[in-house]
């Protein structure tokens, strides 16, 4: 089995903020991708990452506030989703 793009989305909502998606399902796991996946979900708003969770670049699971970057405790795709778009809602207040 190849690398296998699983899904991906690209959405502008009516603030004119996007959101892109892509999951990747691996052939085998890895130290940094224990899982099974490589991920990126990025929340952009004036062309800037206002949000993004991400695997890549050999750091493990983690995610962006900002500029600001931090671990991320992967449980599963589905949590994945919950706690992204949780934290889309948080800063669109």
């Amino acid at each position: 089995m190849k690398t296998q793009l699983v899904f991906h989305q690209k959405v502008t909502n009516e603030k004119g903020g996007t959101v892109e998606v892509k999951i990747w399902e691996l052939p085998q796991t890895s130290k940094d991708k224990p899982h099974g996946y490589r991920y990126s979900l990025v929340y952009i708003l004036n062309g800037t990452r206002i949000i993004g969770y991400d695997n890549g670049e050999r750091k493990g699971d983690h995610r962006h506030y900002g500029n600001r970057e931090e671990p991320y405790r992967f449980i599963s795709i589905e949590r994945l989703f919950e706690d992204f778009y949780r934290d889309i809602r948080r800063c669109s207040r």
